[in-house]
């Protein structure tokens, strides 16, 4: 898959390719940006476009995609291609200084095939710092066949000798023109699913392309039941919501798509533009919403929610989360009855 393919980082493959035109790559870069939004993809591609043993015009290097070694790096079998990456089965994920010193070893030997031996380090942020200080010392003396590509959404989470030693590429989040242009290309979908996958995934395009439509339509309608007014004016409803949403493990994820339908309500209450809102088939509904919701009160709500996300990796009890969000929600929307509190 080449460069091209590529939605909504021009700047950065640019810049690669000037770097590579002019036989000035560097020995190090990091990736920085959101997550899931292309990083790793481009570097995937520029060790095609180092390899690819069918290259485009001199003045317009690429890769073909097809070619063996385009094939082998896409499946992490080329042998002068390394990928380094957390151990995600374990319950806070790390890449560990056995790993690094594996890279070391096989960075003593030239490359097989190509004129570049390339190490891959995604999420590199999860480094050890016994691994990140191992890594430092390749760094800083690196075999003149070594390239370095860093993947992180998190730079300020590595050392900044780590960082100080990579030229640094920051890549943005996408339009979602560009993502939905991308999705209906590579997804053959409809403009409609299109739409709602870019703004689930706020332009994480490696979101929208992966993502499973058929459940993301299930769990956004779930959502809307939840949200019902027949459902918000039962505490007994709520509470019974609640409770199978933290068994079954998925608070967290409940709490997002309420903060999503919280944030559409509030676009509607202030005016705001449509084309933001994700449930937009639920215009009519939200807009009779709008006309009692307390706006303050769905502001803390939201940024209390926003808080909670944030601190979900902290034994976070998500049940009483869920239940104290929910209560607050139909309170904001005036569906209480009369006599709570809550």
């Amino acid at each position: 898959m080449p460069f091209q393919d590529i939605s909504g980082h021009d700047r950065p493959i640019a810049i690669l390719r000037a770097a590579l035109l002019h036989d000035r790559l560097g020995h190090a870069y990091l990736f920085h940006g959101e997550d899931a939004i292309g990083k790793r993809l481009t570097a995937t591609h520029l060790a095609q476009a180092l390899n690819c043993e069918r290259p485009s015009a001199p003045d317009w290097l690429d890769s073909c995609g097809v070619c063996r070694a385009c094939q082998q790096i896409a499946a992490h079998t080329h042998p002068d291609f390394i990928v380094i990456e957390p151990d995600r089965e374990l319950a806070t994920p790390q890449i560990k200084i056995e790993q690094i010193r594996d890279i070391e070893h096989q960075f003593i030997y030239r490359p097989l095939m190509g004129e570049r031996k390339i190490c891959l380090i995604d999420d590199a942020d999860r480094m050890t710092l016994g691994a990140a200080n191992a890594l430092l010392k390749t760094l800083e003396e690196p075999p003149g066949h070594a390239l370095f590509l860093l993947i992180t959404s998190r730079p300020n989470a590595l050392p900044i000798t780590i960082r100080s030693r990579c030229q640094l590429l920051r890549f943005t989040t996408p339009a979602r023109t560009q993502v939905e242009a991308a999705v209906i290309l590579k997804r053959d979908v409809p403009p409609t699913d299109a739409r709602l996958l870019a703004l689930v995934t706020d332009g994480r395009i490696g979101e929208a392309l992966t993502l499973d439509l058929d459940d993301l339509r299930e769990r956004k309608q779930e959502c809307l039941e939840l949200l019902a007014p027949q459902t918000l004016r039962s505490a007994s409803a709520i509470l019974s919501a609640a409770e199978s949403l933290a068994k079954a493990d998925r608070g967290l994820e409940t709490l997002s798509w309420i903060s999503r339908w919280i944030r559409d309500l509030m676009l509607v209450q202030v005016g705001g533009d449509q084309d933001q809102i994700l449930h937009l088939d639920q215009l009519a509904q939200l807009q009779e919403h709008a006309q009692r919701a307390d706006l303050t009160l769905l502001l803390n709500l939201q940024k209390d929610i926003e808080k909670l996300e944030q601190s979900a990796a902290r034994h976070l009890n998500l049940h009483m989360a869920l239940e104290s969000c929910l209560l607050r929600l139909r309170e904001a929307l005036g569906l209480a009855p009369a006599g709570t509190s809550a």
